[in-house]
């Protein structure tokens, strides 16, 4: 397959048949798995997935991609959907969905989030993003890279950096490095938010304004008294709190609202 990368998606394809090998190996697929992949580009992850697979699906935006992929992989073990992984709903792939894929740079956060709201489908996601978006992932309370992604993906999944993958394992080789990381959603929710909604919005709030002590960030939703009932000091900035405690905020803004 030949395609000149297109800056507007994003396009930094793997050609590294050592780093795809322990991509592969990270994920190990199971023949019957259910398997989705991201983006698969000219098809380099795709083809190694189907060594282990018997049917793989895969999202793709680049029309061009999707007409080369549908003439290169048969339709029965191959079916390839021409869309945008922002609004593609995963859920209608079915149950124990596992999700792989190397993701564009230019729109990892939101599909990260767009992921999660399908977290009560998925098994496990096995995915390279630019490794300081992967920092912030993983990233603990009162780390410098600890912020809103970092709070409401460790809320919905457990988090597992796996590899660095160096910039000359890609062609055109980004200017970054990348890292592969593995999400398993969470069974039973360690801190469960009565309305998520809430806690997104109590979340983004704090940290839109992460200089500012809690209580200037969220003057808006709690006041100096309910801080004290809450057991919180309102002093802290929002890159000091743990995710329980951004729950218990969460819900006394949800309970107010009511």
């Amino acid at each position: 397959m030949r395609h000149r990368p297109r800056k507007r998606f994003g396009q930094h394809f793997l050609v590294d048949d050592t780093v795809i090998a322990a991509i592969v190996g990270a994920i190990h697929p199971q023949r019957k798995d259910r398997m989705v992949e991201i983006g698969p580009g000219l098809g380099a992850l795709t083809r190694s997935l189907l060594e282990r697979l018997d049917h793989l699906h895969v999202v793709e935006i680049d029309r061009d991609l999707v007409r080369e992929l549908r003439a290169v992989f048969p339709a029965e073990r191959l079916t390839v959907h021409e869309h945008d992984a922002l609004s593609f709903d995963f859920a209608t792939l079915g149950r124990e969905l596992r999700v792989a894929g190397n993701l564009p740079y230019n729109i990892s956060t939101p599909l990260l989030f767009h992921l999660a709201r399908s977290a009560p489908f998925i098994r496990d996601i096995h995915v390279m993003l630019q490794r300081e978006v992967v920092e912030r992932m993983v990233a603990r309370p009162s780390s410098p890279d600890y912020g809103r992604l970092s709070v409401m993906i460790q809320y919905r999944f457990q988090l597992e950096p796996l590899m660095t993958i160096p910039a000359t394992a890609f062609r055109p080789a980004p200017k970054v490095e990348s890292a592969v990381v593995r999400m398993a959603p969470f069974v039973q929710l360690p801190h469960l938010a009565r309305d998520e909604a809430w806690l997104g919005r109590i979340v983004t709030a704090a940290f839109s304004q992460r200089r500012k002590t809690l209580r200037n960030a969220l003057k808006r939703y709690i006041g100096a008294d309910d801080f004290r009932q809450l057991g919180i000091d309102a002093n802290l900035r929002p890159q000091d709190l743990a995710i329980a405690e951004f729950v218990r905020l969460a819900d006394f803004a949800a309970s107010a609202d009511a």
